[in-house]
């Protein structure tokens, strides 16, 4: 049950960056601000899962 719940919470996480993902390259205009925004936010991701 416990775990159940880990994993959800970690589904929800990773639909959160994937939201704040595609907000990033709408909203920017330069190139190097969508790139820098998206190796940012994947960094965090994979520390996420580094973490669990």
């Amino acid at each position: 049950m416990n775990k159940m719940i880990l994993t959800y919470i970690y589904l929800l996480i990773v639909l959160l960056i994937v939201v704040m993902l595609v907000w990033n390259l709408f909203e920017t205009d330069s190139l190097i601000e969508k790139l820098s925004g998206a190796i940012a936010l994947i960094m965090f991701l994979l520390r996420l899962f580094l973490i669990k």
